[in-house]
């Protein structure tokens, strides 16, 4: 890990199901953390369309090789790489770097992203 980003620990690799998402709390801020076959992935948990902290509960896929989270409210996708909306251009999510080291994972302070 680098040692100019401060990490926060938020749990075991082996919590994360894999192909979902799982909300936790940094920084007082929640956060939507998945867990796919390519990898970790943090977004901020809250859907731009709804004004609500959902998108730990959206369906993860792949879209034009594009993976992606699905909201649950209206079904905007959110590109689980960049936190960029699929359907508009003009609405995007922050997405915070994520790593795990010895089955632990850790995501950036959300002031560091």
């Amino acid at each position: 890990m680098q040692n100019s980003t401060q990490w926060v620990e938020i749990g075991a690799l082996d919590d994360l199901i894999p192909g979902t998402g799982a909300a936790v709390r940094v920084e007082g801020k929640q956060i939507a953390v998945f867990r796919t076959d390519d990898g970790l992935f943090a977004l901020d948990n809250r859907d731009p369309f709804s004004d609500a902290n959902v998108l730990s509960r959206g369906l993860t896929g792949d879209i034009a090789g594009r993976l992606v989270v699905a909201s649950p409210v209206y079904k905007q996708h959110f590109c689980l790489k960049t936190g960029e909306c699929l359907e508009d251009d003009q609405q995007k999510v922050q997405s915070y770097p994520v790593v795990e080291r010895d089955g632990r994972v850790f995501v950036a302070a959300v002031g560091e992203a």
